[in-house]
């Protein structure tokens, strides 16, 4: 089994939701693709997952992925929502997308084939098990 540092459990759940960030602004703002409603909850929480994370790791705070969990647990519960509405699991009739804006469920939630729910859930499900496992390695 591979044995990882406090600091590198952190760092990388830092890249991840640095890359996921940087990946929904580039999907939005570049592509010119709007985020459904569900994307916006989920940005709620991956936004400030990178600048909490990063200041943890500038200030070496080594328990700072309890907020990481914490986050991450949150994006990752409307991400598990949004991947069940896509799915088929959750009924239309409680769509939370209006008629009118983009849908939570069509094909504009596809990225390389991949559902950006999915990609989502996985960023937080890595995110709050690298934020635990930093949590680990502290002795304070």
């Amino acid at each position: 089994m591979i044995r990882m540092s406090g600091e590198t459990a952190l760092g990388l759940a830092w890249i991840i939701a640095l890359v996921a960030s940087l990946a929904v602004l580039f999907i939005g703002e570049v592509l010119g693709q709007t985020p459904c409603v569900l994307c916006w909850f989920q940005r709620a929480f991956m936004f400030p997952l990178a600048i909490v994370l990063g200041l943890g790791l500038w200030w070496r705070d080594g328990r700072v992925g309890r907020y990481g969990i914490a986050l991450a647990l949150g994006g990752g519960a409307i991400a598990l929502w949004h991947m069940g509405l896509y799915v088929g699991l959750v009924p239309e009739r409680i769509q939370p997308c209006t008629a009118t804006g983009p849908s939570c469920t069509d094909d504009n939630q596809l990225v390389f084939g991949i559902p950006i729910p999915l990609m989502a859930l996985a960023a937080f499900a890595l995110i709050g098990a690298l934020s635990a496992l930093s949590l680990k390695d502290t002795r304070t």
